[in-house]
């Protein structure tokens, strides 16, 4: 991770959201629930997240419940504020979502 992330400003967060439907801001957080037909495709989404993570070096709040996923992200490193980081991780969270079966 560079030690040169900076938080996004209100404008950058929203010119970002704008390109992640079903991603919202929640205080300083960065959030995404996804429904799934089962438990089973929720859990492999899950530990797919968790590659993707070790390889960014940036990690997220996964809540696996029976047939759902909710994720929050922050860059804690700067105080718990939103970055790009957080929106580079989204945007590999959607791209995977679909193969999972993720609404």
């Amino acid at each position: 991770m560079s030690a040169q992330v900076e938080p996004l400003s209100t404008k950058e967060i929203e010119d970002r959201l704008a390109e992640l439907p079903g991603w919202s801001v929640d205080g300083d957080l960065l959030r995404r629930r996804y429904a799934f037909d089962g438990h089973l495709p929720a859990a492999v989404m899950v530990i797919h997240i968790a590659q993707i993570q070790e390889e960014l070096g940036h990690h997220a709040d996964l809540t696996l419940s029976y047939n759902r996923l909710g994720i929050a992200v922050n860059t804690h490193s700067i105080g718990g504020r939103i970055t790009r980081l957080d929106f580079g991780l989204a945007r590999r969270i959607e791209e995977i979502a679909p193969s999972h079966g993720a609404r």
